[in-house]
């Protein structure tokens, strides 16, 4: 199977000797040298938003990380202000680099395993120039919403969401036994309190375009991220779903069912924080 572009991600690229300091300091995720696997990471604000989201890779002597092309100025402009006096380079790559996805690994280019949902193919990072074989469509994205994995720019925007809403904490884009990083109290209090509200849910039926609203009982549950043959992946307040069989989007019917590796159910009520 050939390697499928991903237009809507940007390559940055961190090197030198406090590469992994910073981004260990700075971001959620697990920072491990040497990983075939591509860990999720995320920025998030002090209240615990997050502003970006993607996964990190090393490789070559450097890290490899993906963003939304979209918060990729943003994300910059921050991470070199959490730099301070660090020994750290921070590249833009967004002219000279893409980021791709194949189903099984391929040789050629910078290729890590993405573990997210029980398993997502690899990310691929090459040059522009040996990109330009790749190929284009709904893959990726097809394989991602089935697996229950939310994206930041095709799902939801910046400061709108939890680390903990889109199961980064089910699918080891946290990070829970390092130290602080930007976010972490947030991230901390959610865990060990259980007052995570919303979670991805799949759903299916879908006739109407994404940001439409799940109905409940009524109520508004949360809304549908990017469609794809009619699926798509929501962001749901879990204990509005009391019958699961009976929500609409855009008031056609429609139908739910959790990810795979959820350990949430429809119906839960998180503690009052």
């Amino acid at each position: 199977m050939a390697t499928i572009l991903r237009a809507g991600r940007a390559v940055v690229r961190f090197s030198g000797p406090d590469a992994h300091r910073l981004l260990n300091d700075v971001l959620t995720g697990p920072f491990a040298e040497g990983s075939e696997t591509a860990g999720w990471w995320a920025l998030l604000s002090p209240q615990g938003k997050i502003l970006a989201e993607g996964l990190a890779g090393f490789a070559k002597g450097a890290w490899w990380l993906d963003v939304a092309a979209d918060v990729a100025e943003n994300f910059l402009k921050r991470m070199k202000m959490y730099r301070l006096r660090a020994k750290a380079e921070i590249e833009d790559l967004t002219e000279t680099h893409r980021v791709g996805w194949a189903r099984d690994r391929l040789e050629g280019g910078i290729v890590h395993r993405d573990a997210r949902g029980g398993g997502l193919g690899y990310r691929v990072v090459a040059t522009a120039d040996a990109a330009a074989a790749w190929g284009e469509g709904e893959d990726f994205a097809r394989a991602r919403i089935a697996a229950g994995i939310s994206e930041l720019g095709e799902d939801f925007g910046p400061e709108t969401t939890f680390a903990h809403d889109i199961g980064m904490d089910l699918n080891d884009g946290i990070d829970f036994v390092k130290g602080c990083y930007v976010g972490q109290e947030v991230v901390s209090r959610m865990k060990h309190r259980g007052t995570a509200r919303r979670r991805p849910v799949v759903v299916s039926g879908i006739a109407a375009p994404a940001g439409s609203a799940v109905v409940a009982g009524g109520r508004e549950a949360g809304s549908v991220g990017r469609v794809v043959e009619g699926h798509a992946v929501a962001v749901l307040r879990l204990d509005r779903i009391t019958d699961s069989d009976a929500v609409t989007v855009e008031g056609a019917p429609a139908t739910l069912r959790l990810p795979d590796w959820a350990s949430y159910a429809f119906g839960e009520s998180a503690d009052a924080d």
